[in-house]
């Protein structure tokens, strides 16, 4: 009787993925490290064996997922950059926007990361870092008479600097990657609100209690307050059946 194995059909695979498997490989291994140079794209050519076109399409690709800065003619190579959240910023506007992951995942995903970064940051923030949030929640007050494109940037600047105290890069990071999409959703629907003004000073207000239940070291009382917040502030762009469900989602961690 044959045996039924499970096979799956042979993939051909192009020489320039060849070349970016190798490079990325030397640079997780940390055998190039940021700042760095790779060979010219002549050595690179001798290196690998192959054409021209084909290490440039290498270095293309490498460019597009943020690991090398490639400039023509540059008699220095290419050069190693240091990682950032900027290409996964992209990659999850990229998602919302062609509805491969809905809106309303986006804002459950941003309720357990203020939820987590603001006990965190209640529990390991420093009084340097204390001061920087309550700079950005005077800057927000400020904002307020210059409508909410500004009073957006204040609002963020507030809670980076709390994704910072929570002392966790990754969450720094995925904070970073949500903020952009959302941003611009909440900032076109302020535009449009007759009470811009009001949601404005709700959200000055929400972000006072959260920096109150940060400053006495309150983890549990901040993480709450975030949870709350992120689905009164972002649930007139949501399903009321989206925004009933996330209402669970806080429930549930508070249990």
């Amino acid at each position: 009787m044959p045996h039924k194995a499970a096979f799956t059909a042979v993939k051909t695979v192009k020489a320039y993925e060849r070349v970016v498997e190798q490079i990325e490989t030397a640079i997780s291994k940390r055998e190039l490290r940021p700042g760095d140079r790779l060979p010219s794209e002549r050595e690179l050519m001798l290196t690998f064996e192959v054409s021209r076109s084909t290490i440039r399409e290498a270095l293309r690709v490498l460019e597009s997922t943020g690991l090398v800065r490639s400039r023509p003619g540059d008699p220095r190579g290419p050069e190693v950059l240091q990682a950032s959240p900027a290409i996964l910023t992209k990659t999850v506007n990229r998602l919302v926007r062609l509805e491969t992951i809905a809106l309303s995942e986006l804002v459950e995903f941003r309720i357990m990361l203020e939820g987590t970064a603001c006990t965190l940051a209640a529990q390991r923030r420093t009084e340097v870092q204390l001061n920087e949030m309550c700079s950005a929640i005077d800057a927000m007050q400020a904002e307020v008479a210059n409508g909410p494109v500004a009073f957006s940037r204040a609002d963020v600047a507030f809670h980076v600097s709390v994704w910072a105290a929570s002392q966790n890069l990754l969450l720094q990071i995925c904070g970073e990657a949500t903020r952009g999409a959302l941003i611009d959703m909440v900032t076109d629907e302020l535009d449009r609100s007759p009470d811009s003004q009001a949601r404005m000073e709700l959200s000055l207000a929400h972000d006072r209690e959260i920096l109150a239940a940060i400053s006495s070291g309150d983890g549990a009382t901040a993480g709450r307050l975030a949870r709350s917040f992120v689905i009164e502030y972002y649930g007139n762009i949501i399903s009321p059946e989206s925004r009933a469900a996330l209402g669970n989602v806080t429930h549930e961690a508070r249990v």
